[in-house]
């Protein structure tokens, strides 16, 4: 008979700590001793992990991320159809949110396997409460895409979402992402770059967006990084005069942009048309 907490064939999602051991559950090392098998984002973060906790992983290890995820789960199930108790444990925080989990669950759901959970940090709601932004309404948008233009595509989608949005993003892209988002959302709309959470170098940025895009231009923050970002101000957006464009555009040329990219995000910003603002621009010129 499987050693795991109770007989039968379930998955149990145990919370890992963001960088802090000390946040670390008892029942997420009750998780790690007992479960048949565990499936780990990085096995020698989790043998890591363990060692920290001073707990010994007491079933088998196997690798789950997401270049693997996909082949996997089947694997998984099967397990789970022999009666085996399968934990999943991601790098930190909830497995399944923006990590490898979210295919067993629906795999296992769909095979009549019960999921549940132990419950521990996420570095969603942590940078959230830390942000200083309003909390009691969210959205979370997980990693933006990749591609400058999806990105940005993206970004102009939730311009107008009046709930505050948690991003993740990677160290090399905050920079790029914090340039679209004055671009797009504006300058002034009020932010926070949280990094490192809960560990020895945690460092959290309010200010507003324009504030942040320049400090990230100049000391990029590093390592893990969540975003928050204040929802757009309520009440119909109030359309820009004709002279108030053309002060953007020089504004944003003034601050080290081309006249081509000032003329781009002021477009972005209000939802124009590039060849609207270009034409604006170069009037009586």
């Amino acid at each position: 008979m499987p050693h795991g907490e109770e007989a039968g064939g379930r998955v149990v999602l145990a919370g890992a700590p963001l960088g802090n051991t000390g946040d670390a559950s008892a029942r997420l090392r009750d998780v790690l001793t007992s479960a048949d098998v565990v499936a780990a984002e990085d096995t020698r973060r989790l043998a890591r992990l363990a060692r920290d906790l001073g707990v010994t992983v007491g079933g088998r290890i196997v690798s789950y991320f997401e270049g693997n995820e996909e082949r996997r789960t089947p694997e998984l199930v099967e397990a789970l159809r022999s009666g085996a108790v399968v934990a999943v444990v991601t790098d930190g925080g909830m497995p399944s949110v923006s990590d490898p989990g979210y295919r067993l669950v629906r795999a296992a759901l769909d095979a009549g396997f019960p999921v549940t959970s132990a419950p521990g940090p996420s570095a969603v709601t942590t940078a959230l409460a830390l942000s200083g932004l309003p909390s009691d309404r969210f959205v979370f948008e997980g990693f933006l895409p990749r591609s400058g233009s999806g990105r940005r595509a993206r970004l102009r989608e939730l311009a107008a979402e009046p709930r505050t949005l948690v991003f993740f993003e990677a160290p090399h892209r905050i920079v790029g992402a914090c340039e679209d988002l004055v671009a797009i959302f504006g300058a002034d709309r009020q932010a926070a770059i949280c990094r490192e959470l809960t560990k020895t170098y945690e460092e959290i940025r309010r200010d507003t967006l324009g504030a942040l895009a320049a400090g990230a231009a100049a000391d990029p923050p590093r390592g893990e990084i969540t975003l928050v970002v204040a929802g757009a101000p309520a009440g119909p957006p109030v359309a820009p005069d004709d002279d108030q464009l053309r002060a953007e555009v020089a504004g944003r040329e003034a601050a080290g942009a081309s006249r081509r990219d000032a003329i781009q995000q002021v477009a972005d910003a209000h939802g124009l048309r590039k060849r609207s603002v270009y034409a604006l621009v170069h009037e009586n010129r």
